[in-house]
């Protein structure tokens, strides 16, 4: 049973009392950790103890963490490990460090919590790295069309020691983040209930022409273009409302985003361009993490490190387990109660969206970007660095078949 029909049990009222009583994170931990059925004395039962555990002692450094979305409720739909690496940060610095996990759009957005970590208001945040670029542009790194040809070769990207060159060190150098661990998915095509009732799309050109919402990436407007997908800015409270009534054909960003923030039901195909990526990540403020002692820091990054292990395995069950985003789609999941039938492509069909948009294949159309974000790297090539690092495991490789490493130690 997934996590969020146990919660459904519960009311939202007696969430928040509980969350009253114990707060908010020793609530969401003890929830996160339920396997069997739930019910509301079991939840108090446990957010108690989690709580009594938390609280032993007194911490040495008490962090703030936002964590825009994400809810009691979704948690376990998409897994960007952001309670996991709570919980474990708490655990394995034996309370020396405390999490206060914020949710929920509680104290930042997925556009503002770059911006509040880096003005100190909060320590830790997490959101995609796409939203995050208006903040920290360099983010838009991770973004040239097809430099990841799968969900396998990003997290092998994450998990390289030259990822510390090429992503981690110049984030932090030039927006003061240090760039923790990621969530992998790749970005395609969510079309509205305005297709409902049109066959499933097979072919590329079945999208051209198209109006889609695009969210805070520079570099993913540079691909919608190029592909004829017409990318317009739409407030993400406004999404919903026009995908269904039609006033936009599709919005971009991942599977399980759209079953985590509950627009499943004014979606009806799931286009599977892997044209870029969706990355929901966590940051930490460079600052924050410098402040610590030497041994804490290496727990922020043992937990990091198993946090990204984590959701390496658990986001790809949930994809299809939960989720429903494959062919066939099991039954029971989030896709198939709200009619939401993926589409993949066929591999031609994606080599064409690669010819039309790529830096591989249109370098004019990158030539100002790659420049700038070279020049934040210091002179690195970083289209190509990453693009090699990415066909360093076969296109076909199964993501939880990645091998882990600890990038930090080279």
């Amino acid at each position: 049973m997934r996590l969020t029909e146990k919660l459904s049990r519960i009311s939202r009222r007696d969430l928040f009392k509980l969350a009253g009583q114990y707060g908010m994170s020793s609530t969401l931990m003890a929830a996160g950790g339920f396997t069997g059925a739930m019910s509301l004395a079991s939840l108090a039962s446990a957010a108690e103890s989690t709580y009594e555990r938390r609280f032993s002692k007194p911490a040495k450094h008490n962090l703030k963490f936002g964590a825009s979305g994400f809810n009691a409720r979704n948690l376990l739909i998409e897994r960007a490990g952001a309670l996991e690496f709570a919980r474990d940060l708490e655990s394995r610095t034996d309370g020396e460090i405390r999490i206060e996990f914020i949710g929920d759009n509680q104290i930042c957005g997925q556009l503002s919590c770059v911006e509040k970590t880096q003005q100190g208001i909060i320590d830790i945040y997490a959101a995609s790295t796409q939203n995050s670029a208006g903040g920290a542009p360099y983010l838009n790194v991770l973004d040239y069309a097809f430099m990841f040809p799968g969900r396998a070769s990003q997290y092998h990207f994450l998990y390289h020691p030259k990822s510390q060159e090429i992503l981690r060190d110049p984030l932090e150098k030039r927006h003061g983040l240090k760039f923790l661990f990621s969530h992998c998915e790749l970005r395609g095509i969510q079309l509205g209930l305005g297709w409902e009732d049109k066959p499933t799309v097979t072919k590329l050109e079945q999208l051209f022409g198209t109006k889609n919402r695009v969210t805070g990436t520079q570099l993913g407007r540079i691909a919608m273009q190029a592909l004829n997908l017409n990318p317009v800015p739409v407030a993400w409270e406004e999404t919903l409302d026009g995908l269904k009534q039609g006033l936009i054909d599709g919005a971009e960003t991942w599977a399980s985003a759209v079953a985590y923030a509950n627009m499943s039901p004014v979606v009806s195909q799931s286009v599977d361009l892997k044209f870029f990526c969706g990355t929901e990540h966590t940051s930490m403020k460079a600052s924050t993490f410098d402040g610590l002692e030497g041994y804490l820091q290496d727990a922020v990054m043992e937990s990091s490190y198993w946090a990204q292990v984590h959701v390496q395995a658990a986001n790809e069950a949930a994809l299809v387990k939960t989720v429903g985003f494959s062919d066939p789609q099991l039954p029971n999941t989030i896709f198939v109660e709200n009619n939401v039938r993926p589409a993949f492509l066929p591999d031609s069909e994606i080599k064409m969206a690669e010819e039309m948009c790529s830096p591989e294949f249109q370098p004019q159309l990158w030539e100002q970007w790659r420049d700038r974000l070279n020049g934040w790297a210091g002179g690195i090539d970083t289209y190509q660095e990453i693009y090699d690092i990415a066909r360093e495991v076969s296109a076909d490789m199964l993501p939880e078949n990645v091998e882990p490493r600890r990038w930090w130690k080279g």
